[in-house]
């Protein structure tokens, strides 16, 4: 079956079909354990992450890196 047509429980079901049989039941679980939702408001968080920033500093910074990146 197509994954773009599977239901959100059929794709679910066959993931959790795969991981099994790639790694185990047990393995499987400690997989699913390392996924949690979260908490907290990304947005907001995301805007004082980001403060300030602007386009300019961004390629200034990857400039910077790539520099330092072909110095090693």
């Amino acid at each position: 079956m197509v994954p773009l047509k599977m239901t959100p429980l059929e794709l679910r079901e066959r993931g959790i079909e795969a991981l099994t049989k790639a790694l185990g039941p047990v393995g499987m679980a400690r997989f699913l354990q390392e996924f949690t939702t979260g908490s907290g408001d990304y947005t907001q968080e995301r805007e004082q992450w980001l403060e300030g920033l602007t386009v300019r500093n961004v390629v200034q910074e990857i400039q910077r890196n790539r520099q330092a990146t072909d110095k090693q």
